[in-house]
């Protein structure tokens, strides 16, 4: 083994960074070779392997500086693995620091660090480990070929140059000297200032934004989007990238256009030196230039290099030329005097002119130079290509915006002091003194000419060809962008049909789709040949995007999430904030109509995702403001005094799993929905493990967003049903966001069930009020579980972790779980039927639906089903693997949205009408009824509101509300019928009637008594020898512990002593039932006011008794108990 070792040891050499072992700091080179600093993500470009066969270690030494490989030894059958864990198995099972342990999950280079199970748990599955490590390695291998000629640019190639190129454009040569001539040099100067102020914010902003975390392809969009969200970023990604595609057109025509005028000159021509040889020349152009960004960018790149090398020429050509001055008198007669102070002063002061069909001012003049300052973004718009983003965006775009902006203030101080305003261009005019008199119209000059820097020129033809390598670099810069952020948004499917383009070719994963859309979206725009009308729009769509990523920033720094972290530190939160009203403002002074059209397009593009609501987390800051004015309201709410005005009803509903009982979950969300918090408690008996416990969650949420439910779900394990519903009750909610109703289903199943579950049942109920909650319990006339009998698509096909050596009884069975899922709501189904955890899933769920009636294991009136899998006893991955078969093509068969469709049988069939009908009982429209209130004792007033507030739900909204009270004698029939009609009307609820009983002592007939007595016959007990009441003596820890608890019937038998002590409360229960079958037999909904079960003096089966006489066979019936506080007033 040492030998095995020190051979392993030996080979051992150390990471290079690429496979040629060069690399340049600079970032000039223009591909990189080898590792790669992107992940490969939801199908990405790959970027390096997280390991290569070199770093892979045997021994303590090795392991601390390779904490991702991993080795297969075998000695004595015994085998060791060190994948993504360092010194496992031979120092420690901890993972040393390494950033793969950071990664997304998906990446191919994530590394997994153990889990708290593998850490705390006593030993470690080591087959799963085994098999995690084997598929890791395949896939890095992979990652390692795909990536290995990955063309990766420098922040020289990749941002500096697009930036520049796409900065210099037309504008500097052909209006930058109208500019001056309009507004002077001072104002001149101030708008390009003032426009170099808004790019170089942005530009500061974008640097905060991909300084904070690795910044992936999609560049605006990526940003934008993963800073404010999918909603934000996908409408800013849409318009930027349609900006960008006729943004290849615009530049292209402006190509051809330049090339009419210089044919013009020679007398040459196409067609007609118009439109038509626009068009020729455009088409020709723009399949050259796809021709070159299909091939690959490196010749995109090497084409922007030439480009830009002609465009630096021209420039120096300009100054050389504004130095050496005019060359003879026809230069003079147009206007180039040569630099001349007196010109300067002259040309320093504005002089707005009416031009173009407008009376030109500061705000026209700007808003026609501004576009010439935009083009920032094309660095960013590649950040897929770039070798390091987070360092070449800041550095390339902040350094193109000093350059040009220096550049173009360079050029007008030179325009204003070398090029007279006005020149007829006339030789006489010069010798006569009158080069500036244009009563007969001027064309040379400042205001008349865009041949301005041609003329100044040293070589007049350089310009032309700055020009057409300004307009083809721009082109090329928006032919490369579009496609690029067009394949990231379409990536992330948060728009319909758009997949296609989402997909990437080649090595560099091209967007060809993408490419192939702009191309036509371009070569119908030329074909137009008509963009004076369209360019104001695209510049109004990219101050869209400067504006959103200044406001990204804004939002990040003033939210202050613990991840917004960037490394750029020479920004601030409030000056973005400036930019980005700065670029909303330049919007509207450009041209307010194009800025509303911007908005719209906007706006619709946003509603569009917030209706898909796309399922994706991104940790945008917008998730990190929900938090925050979450926390911000409830510490607020925390010190706001309770008023009985703002009671409202928050309930805890203890519904074990949510899908398993629809019609307990719609009552309760019919009373909270736009009005209170509601929360779903599901308790289990035995403990689960995290992912275990990750997975109810989310598949319970998942259900109740499928069926358009807001409510909350909380779990809770290793614990019995009663003293974990006290933990939900205690420890639900937070802050004035608590609950203080608690909703239960009725017991149904409570005179056959084990008495244990019986008094924890009872239990609950105690342990409500004592806590001076509210307490309600429902019942349906066919029940509230339908487990066995509805498919549960998102409960069970829960994944059941592999069972690891010595920690079986640490994991709890499918069957296990899902039998004491049920005990949340009525324990004794838990153990009803005799539960083991060796009996299989389905015969579990016979034993659940217990819960729903109390003998038969299908609801009465529903047509006899078979459960799941009912003939089965198959093993447990056997019955969870036909379950997920099923809940996998209910999901893909089946559109959501009607009851139809979110309810079928295990089998996947729809159920019948009847079953249907019940499983949706309080999601149906009620037709026209009554809701029969008894309100028999004073509450607080909660008997009453819950009704009435059912009644302003649109399901119950046909419904009236007749109340029922109680009257000490006959003699105060009116009088108690006014009073309550009266009390009524103040509290300004509606009714329909007030019915006042009267007769509520009198004895109750023998069936209703023959009744009762057969309800508590198996729990009655005589006080003779046999069958003796015992007290048993319990361990108390205070007071309040040793008086609650001094006695207790162990055995729930209901004595002699009892039933005397009780008879008159027994008996007005009986009257009770004989009144409610009189008067409220056919009503839709009865609430009546919960009996009191004074503790020491009633036991549970006696008590349920009671409430089995007042709810047997009738419609649904809630009762309810308030805490005896106020809920209603009369006060204003």
């Amino acid at each position: 083994m040492t030998d095995v070792l020190s051979k392993r040891n030996r080979f051992k050499v150390d990471r290079v960074t690429t496979k040629g072992g060069n690399s340049e700091d600079d970032g000039d080179d223009s591909s990189e070779k080898g590792n790669s600093s992107e992940a490969i993500e939801m199908g990405e470009r790959p970027g390096s392997a997280a390991s290569n066969d070199g770093e892979r270690a045997s021994s303590p030494t090795a392991l601390l500086s390779n904490a991702n490989t991993y080795m297969t030894m075998n000695d004595n059958s015994q085998r060791t693995y060190a994948a993504t864990k360092s010194l496992r198995h031979q120092l420690t099972r901890e993972a040393l620091p390494r950033l793969d342990n950071y990664r997304n999950i998906l990446s191919i280079q994530a590394g997994h660090r153990p889990t708290l199970d593998e850490l705390h748990n006593a030993t470690i599955h080591e087959k799963t480990v085994h098999s995690s490590c084997v598929v890791l390695t395949r896939l890095e291998k992979t990652a390692e070929v795909v990536s290995d000629n990955l063309v990766k640019f420098g922040w020289i190639k990749g941002v500096l140059v697009r930036c520049l190129l796409n900065i210099w454009g037309v504008m500097l040569f052909l209006r930058l000297s109208w500019v001056v001539g309009q507004a002077g040099i001072g104002e001149g100067v101030i708008i390009i200032t003032l426009a170099c102020v808004v790019t170089t914010i942005t530009g500061l902003s974008m640097s905060a934004i991909s300084t904070n975390g690795n910044i992936k392809g999609g560049g605006t969009y990526y940003m934008i989007s993963r800073s404010l969200g999918p909603d934000f970023g996908a409408s800013i990604g849409v318009i930027f990238a349609v900006a960008n595609a006729v943004a290849v057109a615009m530049y292209t025509i402006g190509f051809c256009e330049s090339l009419n005028d210089l044919l013009k000159t020679y007398d040459l021509k196409i067609i007609d030196n118009g439109v038509n040889d626009v068009r020729i020349i455009g088409t020709i152009t723009i399949i050259l230039l796809t021709g070159i960004v299909v091939i690959g960018l490196e010749w995109e790149t090497k084409a922007q290099i030439v480009l830009l090398g002609i465009l630096i020429v021209a420039q120096v050509a300009f100054v050389i030329g504004s130095i050496m001055g005019p060359m003879d008198d026809s230069e003079k007669a147009r206007g180039f005097v040569g630099y001349s102070g007196e010109l300067f002063v002259e040309n320093l002061g504005p002089d707005y002119q009416y031009s173009e069909g407008k009376e030109h001012s500061f705000f026209t003049v700007f808003s026609v130079f501004f576009p010439a300052a935009t083009g920032i973004l094309a660095g960013a718009n590649i950040s897929g290509d770039l070798k390091d983003p987070q360092n070449a965006i800041p550095k390339g775009t902040i350094l193109a915006i000093v350059i040009t902006s220096l550049t173009y203030v360079g050029f007008a101080i030179i325009c204003g002091a070398t090029m007279m305003r006005q020149a007829t261009g006339n030789i006489e005019d010069l010798y006569n003194g009158t080069l500036t008199n244009c009563t007969e119209g001027c064309d040379w000059g400042l205001q008349n000419s865009f041949q301005v820097i041609e003329l100044v020129s040293a070589f007049g033809p350089l310009i032309y060809a700055g020009c057409f390598a300004a307009t083809l670099s721009s082109a090329l810069a928006s032919l490369v962008s579009a496609p690029k952020v067009f394949q990231a948004l379409c990536k992330d499917k948060l728009y319909p049909y758009l997949g296609p383009f989402g997909r990437g070719y080649g090595k560099n994963n091209e967007p060809v789709n993408g490419y192939i859309l702009t191309f036509i979206i371009a070569l119908g725009c030329i074909i137009i040949a008509e963009l004076n009308a369209i360019a104001p729009l695209i510049s109004n769509f990219f101050l869209a995007a400067y504006g959103l990523v200044n406001f990204s920033t804004f939002h990040a720094e003033l939210v202050k999430p613990v991840g917004w972290r960037p490394t750029f530190k020479y920004y601030n939160g409030w000056l973005s904030l400036v930019g980005a009203i700065l670029c909303l403002a330049v919007m509207f002074l450009m041209n307010w109509p194009t800025a509303l059209v911007t908005f719209g397009c906007l706006f619709a593009l946003y509603l569009v995702v917030i209706y898909r609501k796309p399922d994706v987390n991104w940790g945008s800051s917008t998730q990190a403001q929900t938090y925050k004015a979450a926390l911000n309201s409830i510490q607020e709410l925390v010190h706001i005094e309770e008023h009985v005005k703002n009671y409202r009803p928050q309930i805890l509903v203890l519904s074990g799993l949510p899908s398993a009982r629809p019609p307990l979950i719609d009552f309760s969300y019919s009373i909270c929905k736009h009005l209170s918090m509601m929360v779903c408690g599901h308790i289990v008996k035995n403990p689960l493990n995290q992912r275990l416990r990750s997975s109810y969650t989310q598949r319970m949420y998942h259900w109740l967003r499928d069926h358009k439910i807001k409510a909350f779900y909380s779990l809770a394990d290793n614990t019995g049903f009663k003293e974990g519903a006290q933990a939900l009750m205690q420890l639900s909610g937070l802050g004035k966001m608590k609950p203080n109703l608690v909703l239960m289903g009725y017991k149904r199943d409570w005179n056959v069930c084990p008495e244990d579950d019986l008094n924890a049942y009872f239990g609950v109920i105690h342990a409500a009020f004592d806590i001076y909650l509210s307490l309600a319990i429902l019942r349906a006339p066919e029940g509230l579980d339908f487990s066995g009998l509805i498919a549960e698509s998102y409960i069970t096909p829960i994944p059941v972790p592999v069972a690891v050596p010595g920690e079986q009884d640490a994991i709890p069975t499918v069957s296990a779980d899902v039998a004491d899922v049920s005990a949340s709501l009525k324990p004794s189904a838990s153990t009803a039927s005799g539960w083991s955890e060796k009996k299989t899933l389905n015969r579990s769920q016979e034993s659940l639906h217990s819960h729903g009636s109390s003998a038969e294991q299908t609801p009465p009136g529903t047509p006899a089903m078979k459960r799941a899998n009912d003939s089965q006893a198959g093993s447990l991955a056997g019955s969870t693997a036909v379950v997920n078969h099923t809940g996998l093509g209910l999901k893909k068969n089946k559109k959501k949205g009607s009851r139809e469709n979110l309810f079928t049988d295990p089998s996947g069939n729809p159920l019948p009408k009847e079953l249907l009908n019940n499983v949706t009982l309080f999601q149906r429209k009620q037709k026209k009824g009554i809701i029969d209130v008894w309100w028999l004792y004073d509450d607080g007033g909660l008997t009453l509101l819950l009704p009435y507030i059912l009644t302003t739900r649109p399901n119950w909204s046909s419904c009236k509300l007749r109340v029922f009270c109680l009257a000490n004698r006959k003699e105060e029939l009116d009088s108690e019928q006014r009073r309550m009609a009266a009390m009524l009307s103040k509290f300004r609820i509606d009714f329909s009637d007030v019915i006042v009983i009267t007769d509520i002592t009198k004895k109750a007939s023998e069936s209703t008594r023959n009744y009762f007595n057969g309800l508590i016959k198996n729990f009655v007990k005589n006080e003779d020898g046999q069958g003796k009441l015992s007290l048993k003596p319990l361990v108390w820890t205070s007071y309040l512990d040793y008086r609650d608890n001094l006695f207790r019937w162990t055995d729930a038998r209901i004595t002699e002593s009892e039933m005397i002590a009780l008879r008159d409360k027994t008996n007005r229960h009986m009257r009770l039932r004989e009144q409610l079958l009189l008067h409220s037999k056919t009503s839709n909904l009865i609430v009546m006011t919960l009996p009191m079960p004074r503790k020491g003096t009633v036991t549970a089966p006696l008590y349920m008794a009671w409430l089995e006489l007042l709810t047997a066979n009738m419609p649904p019936f809630l009762l309810v108990r308030g805490n005896q506080t106020s809920v209603l007033t009369f006060y204003s």
